[in-house]
């Protein structure tokens, strides 16, 4: 007697013509892309692996991850409180992250990253001090707004937005019923939080949280823009004194692609662990007359 329901077993379905033309096209598409980047000296091969490796596209590497944890880290921390600001019941609270949220969300990065990096002509000196005392320290926003910090404010801020949406998104994800039955239980809120709503909420958070991850990694190439020395800058500072455009634009992609790839895995490991409790458990075998005889 099988233990598998009849949805989870595997179906087999006859191979049918047009499966193997399907094949056939993919296999001849594939077959012709990699011929033509192979034979095609255009590409420049031998360049593309001397520069691979050199200090300059390494260095650019190191701040393009920099770039994407400290966003990350940062936007995801002010996505939480903009979401718990959004679920709030004060209107006006509830309407400021609204606000940010719409014009984050609404305006293209690119444009906020220089807007930034231009905050100091609206602003030249800012004063941070203590209310009602006169404990006060002059900012000058031309030396602290360099083209590091306008790329991390830039970058956190619009992507506090996003991971704001996507906390959110998780949190009513749960049954109003589990958080009742926590409270039934004399749950404390940090307790219910731990181990009733925070299980609950991650199959729905870690997979859009992964894709900002690996979006926020590409994002980065836009503070080129900037003068940041991230991948793409530093490509393009090469390419600049050497005329080698195509090669070294194939090293940054290739590099791009190596980490996205390599994000990937543990964005798939996470997913496969917090899933766990959504998943179907296999059935369980029940004696039967038959079956024991």
């Amino acid at each position: 007697m099988s233990d598998l329901l009849p949805e989870q077993k595997k179906r087999i379905t006859p191979k049918r013509p047009r499966d193997y033309v399907c094949w056939a096209v993919a296999i001849a598409i594939v077959g012709g892309l990699v011929t033509t980047t192979v034979t095609n000296e255009n590409y420049q091969w031998p360049v593309v692996f001397s520069y691979f490796t050199t200090e300059a596209i390494l260095d650019g590497l190191v701040l393009t991850l920099v770039l994407t944890v400290a966003s990350m880290v940062l936007g995801t921390l002010l996505g939480l409180l903009l979401a718990v600001m959004r679920m709030s019941h004060q209107a006006p609270i509830s309407g400021l992250a609204r606000l940010y949220i719409t014009f984050f969300r609404g305006t293209p990065v690119l444009v906020q990253l220089i807007f930034w990096f231009n905050i100091a002509a609206l602003y030249p000196n800012i004063t941070i001090g203590i209310p009602f005392t006169d404990i006060s320290t002059p900012v000058d926003m031309n030396a602290l707004m360099t083209p590091l910090t306008a790329a991390i404010v830039g970058l956190t801020l619009n992507q506090a937005a996003y991971m704001a949406e996507i906390i959110r998104g998780g949190f009513a994800s749960v049954n109003r019923g589990q958080y009742e039955a926590a409270d039934s239980l004399g749950m404390s809120g940090f307790t219910r939080l731990r181990h009733v709503i925070i299980p609950q909420t991650m199959p729905a958070i870690i997979p859009a949280t992964g894709n900002q991850v690996i979006g926020m990694l590409k994002e980065t190439s836009l503070v080129s823009v900037l003068g940041v020395a991230e991948l793409l800058n530093s490509a393009q500072s090469i390419y600049a004194r050497t005329y080698q455009t195509i090669p070294l634009l194939i090293v940054a992609s290739l590099w791009y692609l190596i980490m996205t790839m390599a994000l990937s895995v543990p964005q798939s490991m996470i997913e496969r662990r917090f899933s766990r409790s959504t998943r179907r458990p296999a059935p369980v075998a029940v004696a039967t007359k038959e079956s024991l005889l």
